[in-house]
């Protein structure tokens, strides 16, 4: 090729790529995609000028072309050929183009365009792709084929065109090693070529970007564990090669706290935190990269939006951690069992002492100072579930830090739904708070502070739009109520002679919590205001156990007038009945609440006979 056409080709090239890369915002408003149609014409003289590839004369599709046929597309290792010679380098070039062309259609959302133009460049370089001139090139085509089969739908198509990547760039790797070419330097002069380090940064990189979207596609085929491990991966490498945008990493990574959380693992949940904590305070402090959007630190509001998500996460590990601790220490009626306590306290023992071990197991970020900074947010915060009062408060108070701090963006003007899941989970911390707690006094005042952030909530909330939310709060008010309830008569039951005011305390707790569950089931009543003979899946066993709970709340008013007590207790037993009742016609219900229908069937064979004695007392009397 004469030295004045292929300068014409390189400064064309250069143009293009420069055009390709001004963003969208840039560009007249009715001509967002101005500087990407600029920069296809460019590609396109490019590839005028380069003329058809000498093995591509004619370009119709090949019988293999097609995905699944290919080996490419199977993972199946390939055979070095190096592209040496003018046909072979002619068929890199232009596959470079047809790269940059297919990038280009995607980027304007022509994709059909796109996928052509990339399939052309695979098939041009196929039988060279394991060659240091390619590999890059051929990975980034493949990796991008996998993000629009995606964005189609068709995860399996996009799974094998990602997973195809990685095997090649193992296979590269493990026989040959060196830094490729960057597809970019096939239209370089020899004096502008990358250095190694550069080309292997670039080629990391692309590596990188191949794992993050394997962990997208596992995630999108339900296939947890595997998208967590890429996850994992992916955000590990990005800290390494030092490319990474801190408020994205920080969301990542928080977000990948909540499957080790599920998975029960909280050393780990408990590290992707911290070091989200970390990366997060870097925002808008490290240097700009290529890679790095305006919005990050630019936009106050994105800023506020993800401290907050990032909260919520914190506020969900305190959370469940104090959850899965009650779980495993309290008895079948809800308290603390002294004997499952020790049994915790064993069980911790043996997670400290294995704790070096399984460190060396997980996958940790970062080295040095920025490992050192992750250890100093870890050690404020235990990952141990908590055994006693104290433990479990230092965890609540953490957890009701995150929560002030999610709650400073997650308003209730603007964030509705948002503010409400953040109130409820401040409740929840305080409710199991409660279970640590010995004094029953205490333990009052805790279920109180539940009821006084709930209740303002029912009044504010629109029931027609926010019906299901409605609901969750009545009834957690409600068991707030009920709980506070027992707890005074638990008070009361260990005094000689309960004074006047602990009576009305009592049954002024017991009306409120009555309050609610009714409001509660009258929710479930259909526009007549009958209530449902068959009760949906979602709402069955809150339902049965309002139904329960107002049973026993009636049969627990205190009252002085025999007439009402023996109403209370037809009302109560009406309330068992249904339960009863409802489970024979129902079978699937009984299992949904076993307990309850057991006391409840009992409850319906004695309360009559109760009954019955006190009709004989009343006329006797």
């Amino acid at each position: 090729m004469a030295d004045a056409p292929w300068a014409e080709i390189r400064e064309k090239f250069q143009a293009a790529l420069a055009l390709s890369r001004v963003e969208l915002h840039k560009n007249p408003e009715k001509e967002p995609y101005k500087s990407k149609y600029s920069a296809r014409a460019l590609l396109e003289e490019v590839k005028a000028l380069l003329g058809p590839a000498p093995e591509d004369e004619d370009e119709r599709p090949q019988a293999d072309d097609s995905l699944g046929a290919g080996d490419h597309a199977l993972g199946l290792p390939a055979e070095l050929v190096e592209a040496e010679g003018p046909v072979a380098q002619g068929a890199v070039r232009r596959a470079v183009i047809e790269f940059h062309l297919g990038v280009n259609h995607i980027d304007t959302e022509e994709l059909s365009a796109g996928e052509e133009h990339l399939v052309k460049c695979l098939r041009l370089l196929r039988k060279y792709r394991l060659s240091h001139d390619c590999v890059s090139l051929y990975i980034q085509a493949q990796n991008n084929l996998g993000i629009l089969w995606s964005e189609r739908e068709e995860i399996e198509t996009a799974q094998a065109y990602l997973e195809s990547s990685e095997a090649l760039y193992n296979q590269y790797m493990k026989e040959i090693g060196s830094p490729p070419l960057d597809p970019t330097e096939h239209f370089l002069p020899e004096e502008e070529k990358l250095a190694e380090q550069e080309r292997s940064k670039r080629f990391e990189k692309v590596y990188t970007h191949n794992l993050y979207y394997l962990a997208q596609v596992y995630q999108h085929m339900e296939m947890f564990e595997k998208a967590a491990h890429y996850c994992h991966s992916t955000l590990k490498r990005q800290l390494e090669h030092n490319a990474y945008h801190p408020m994205e990493w920080a969301i990542n990574a928080a977000t990948l706290s909540q499957f080790y959380i599920n998975k029960q693992c909280f050393m780990e949940a408990r590290h992707c935190l911290s070091a989200a904590n970390v990366i997060f305070g870097q925002t808008g402090k490290i240097r700009t990269t290529e890679d790095t959007t305006e919005a990050e630190g630019d936009v106050p509001e994105l800023y506020h939006q993800r401290k907050g998500e990032i909260a919520r996460c914190w506020i969900k590990y305190c959370l469940t951690l104090m959850q899965n601790a009650q779980l495993s220490m309290q008895d079948n009626i809800g308290e603390l069992d002294l004997d499952k306590q020790s049994e915790l306290r064993g069980l911790r023992k043996k997670e400290l002492d294995e704790e070096e071990s399984v460190r060396k197991k997980a996958v940790q970020f970062g080295t040095g100072e920025l490992c050192d900074a992750i250890s100093a947010v870890e050690e404020k915060v235990s990952y141990l579930r908590p055994s006693d009062f104290e433990e479990a408060r230092e965890l609540f108070l953490m957890g009701q830090h995150y929560v002030f701090e999610a709650k400073e963006f997650f308003q209730i003007d603007g964030y509705v739904t948002d503010h409400i899941e953040v109130v409820q989970d401040h409740s929840a911390l305080f409710k199991v708070l409660a279970f640590f707690e010995t004094d029953m006094e205490r333990r009052c005042k805790m279920h109180k502070r539940r009821i006084a952030m709930l209740e303002p909530l029912i009044v504010d909330l629109n029931p027609q739009y926010y019906l299901l939310v409605n609901r969750q709060i009545q009834f957690e008010v409600a068991h707030a109520y009920y709980d506070m309830m027992d707890l005074k008569i638990a008070i009361a039951d260990k005094l000689r002679d309960p004074d006047s005011h602990i009576v009305k305390k009592i049954n002024s707790l017991n009306k409120s919590a009555l309050k609610y569950y009714q409001l509660f089931l009258d929710s479930l009543r259909d526009p007549n205001k009958v209530f449902p003979e068959h009760i949906g899946e979602d709402v069955l066993r809150p339902a049965m156990l309002a139904k329960f709970r107002v049973a026993r709340l009636y049969g627990k008013i205190i009252t002085a007038d025999p007439k009402k007590e023996l109403e209370n207790l037809a009302t109560s037993l009406e309330h068992y009945k249904f339960i009863v009742d409802y489970c024979e016609k129902h079978p699937e219900a009984a299992q949904e609440i076993e307990v309850e229908l057991e006391l409840s069937k009992e409850m319906v064979s004695l309360l009559p006979t109760k009954m019955e004695r006190f009709r004989t007392k009343m006329s006797l009397t």
